[in-house]
């Protein structure tokens, strides 16, 4: 079996019990360049009536169903919103977080159980170019946040 030559366009599939189309207008909100592109409802199909909603997100396809209380989100998946600035964490962190004192490094759940890593950019720089000893203050520095914080990441960077 060969290899497909076009790689495909991975779209993520969201399973709601019944709130898909109201999730995908909010995150539409939330997102710049987003849009749903189509609401549809099957009938009669084990879970009742069911509607699927197709959305994007900043240019991102996904796909919602609402189709009852079979399966739960859980953190085993989340999506990563990546940051520039700590205006961006800010903005992202209070549309996102439904409950910001449960939160931690980063991750947050919103009003829909769908959970999200909130994280600046330069985190990654850090990491993948930092000495073991610079890695772990950074480390230690994050593991006690809730929301990111630009600065102290950049600080623990520094030693400082």
């Amino acid at each position: 079996m060969t290899q497909p030559r076009k790689q495909p366009r991975l779209t993520p599939h969201l399973w709601f019990e019944k709130d898909a189309k109201a999730a995908a207008a909010y995150y539409v909100s939330v997102f710049p360049n987003s849009k749903i592109t189509s609401v549809r409802t099957l009938r009669g199909t084990p879970s009742g009536d069911t509607e699927i909603v197709s959305f994007e997100l900043s240019g991102q396809p996904f796909m919602a169903i609402s189709a009852g209380p079979l399966f739960k989100f859980n953190e085993a998946i989340s999506f990563i919103v990546p940051c520039e600035t700590q205006d961006e964490i800010d903005y992202y962190w209070e549309k996102l977080s439904a409950n910001p004192g449960a939160e931690q490094c980063g991750w947050c759940k919103d009003r829909f159980g769908v959970s999200w890593q909130v994280v600046p950019t330069i985190l990654g720089e850090i990491m993948q170019g930092g000495d073991n000893e610079k890695i772990a203050r950074v480390t230690r520095a994050f593991l006690s946040m809730k929301k990111f914080d630009i600065a102290a990441v950049e600080r623990a960077a520094r030693g400082t």
